[in-house]
């Protein structure tokens, strides 16, 4: 083994293997820092609509009874308490949260074109963009519940505090509210942009090039033992050397909101 591994180092296969990997782990970086982009400001917004309360039955309603001069029933207090907008998004989350990523890349890249809406097209440029709006769709959603469980964990004491202070509605999430849900997502949402750095692999799925494509590639088109264990030997370094800074760099921003303890 050892003298094989000392056979393909000399060797130019060698070389060959590390700029496939090379190429194929741009597209992979591409992806990662796309979603992140994506994700995060778009799951802030889906974890406001499903905190939402907006009702727009409530007011009707409530003037339907008081001119009966009636209780509200089981259908009207329903209908009171009915919020669209948190539904919505709920129902969202739940549809995303309850199917496989490689099946939403599927679904978005080949559905349309069978419906006639679009096509997103055949070239490298158009298949990272159809994986780039899977990404972005799924993670937001899941980024979404831990925006929501970071902001309503932030006690209610503090948000009175602020409402005597004589602070507005948007200067007690932003000062208040916004600052300690950080410091509480943290850890989660760490979990899941790690998870992200491995989830880049389903893009392969529909032929998009990134490592783990440019290694499957490389070993079907070579014999032997050099052919087959070392692109995966060197595909499992990348992740592992991408991870694991990913982690350093969270690691030091929990670090720095130690502060809010």
């Amino acid at each position: 083994m050892l003298r094989a591994a000392v056979e393909f180092f000399a060797s130019e296969q060698f070389l060959a293997v590390a700029s496939a990997l090379n190429s194929g782990f741009l597209v992979t970086l591409r992806l990662f820092f796309v979603t992140l982009l994506g994700a995060l400001p778009l799951g802030l917004l889906i974890s406001f609509g499903s905190m939402s309360r907006w009702a727009p039955l409530a007011r009707p309603v409530g003037w339907a009874l008081r001119r009966a001069g009636r209780a509200p029933g089981r259908v009207a207090r329903a209908l009171i308490r009915f919020c669209p907008v948190s539904l919505v998004c709920r129902l969202l989350v739940w549809i995303v949260r309850g199917t496989p990523l490689v099946l939403q890349i599927i679904t978005l890249f080949y559905v349309p074109g069978m419906l006639g809406l679009f096509t997103w097209g055949g070239g490298s440029g158009a298949r990272f963009t159809a994986v780039a709006a899977a990404f972005v769709i799924n993670y937001a959603f899941y980024f979404s519940e831990i925006y929501r469980g970071g902001i309503q964990g932030v006690p209610v004491g503090q948000k009175e505090a602020g409402q005597v202070l004589g602070m507005t509605r948007r200067q007690i999430f932003f000062k208040i509210t916004l600052l300690q849900m950080v410091k509480r997502i943290v850890p989660p949402m760490s979990n899941e942009i790690i998870t992200l750095v491995k989830d880049t692999s389903l893009a392969r799925v529909i032929a998009l090039q990134e490592v783990i494509w440019m290694g499957e590639s490389f070993m079907k088109g070579n014999k032997g033992i050099s052919g087959l264990v070392w692109p995966l030997f060197f595909t499992a370094v990348y992740y592992l050397v991408f991870s694991g800074v990913v982690t350093i760099l969270l690691g030091r921003l929990e670090k720095k909101l130690e502060f809010f303890r």
